[in-house]
């Protein structure tokens, strides 16, 4: 009886694993498509885009945990990697932001499984990434994109929409931390609208195998 229950306990773990591999290669590959389908906001310079790319790494965290929700922001970038121009900077900071928005959020909906704790951990999130966005765009990316865009156009496109702002550290601040920030709340809200009607497929698709 007892060999039965390992034999089965094991099997079921081998099921969930292939079970979490396969969305995860799914969100993955959704991920990657979204970061295509990026706009332009008017309230923000031109070279700044918005686009749900991290919306199904956040449906990843709370389905199969924070654990797989950072896989899939890590393998969206490894395959934008294929198709950069800045040498692997802007994907590098796309993981890093990622990461800090599906991780609290997964950590924290795994340990307390309620909408509340989603709410309260994709807010905590997105509330992480806009603060690590104000530091990663100032010391990693745009150090990078100055080689291509001079600091001043930069800033001068900044001013161009509050002048105001005197610096790129000022202007980081202003505008891309709240932007980043609504960003993960974009993310958070289709999250929250689309979650429970997708749980049976993706619980479903686990069940199956």
């Amino acid at each position: 009886m007892s060999t039965m229950n390992t034999v089965t306990a094991g099997k079921q773990v081998k099921q969930r694993d292939v079970w979490k591999m396969t969305m995860t290669a799914m969100l993955s590959a959704i991920a990657f498509v979204l970061m295509f389908l990026e706009f332009s906001v008017p309230v923000m310079p031109s070279f700044i885009k918005m686009d749900l790319s991290e919306l199904p790494a956040l449906i990843g965290a709370f389905a199969m945990g924070p654990v797989s929700g950072v896989m899939i922001c890590l393998i969206k970038n490894l395959l934008h990697l294929f198709m950069t121009t800045t040498g692997g900077v802007g994907e590098f900071s796309n993981f890093i932001l990622g990461a800090c928005f599906v991780l609290p959020a997964g950590m924290i909906y795994q340990k307390w499984k309620s909408k509340k704790s989603a709410v309260a951990g994709a807010l905590t999130g997105a509330l992480l990434m806009a603060v690590v966005s104000i530091f990663s765009n100032y010391f990693i990316v745009y150090p990078v994109y100055y080689n291509f865009m001079p600091e001043e156009v930069v800033l001068g496109a900044y001013q161009m929409i509050f002048p105001g702002v005197k610096n790129i550290l000022e202007s980081l601040i202003v505008f891309n931390a709240p932007f980043t920030f609504v960003k993960g709340l974009f993310s958070v809200a289709v999250t929250l609208a689309i979650y429970k009607p997708l749980s049976p497929f993706l619980k479903g698709a686990y069940r199956k195998q």
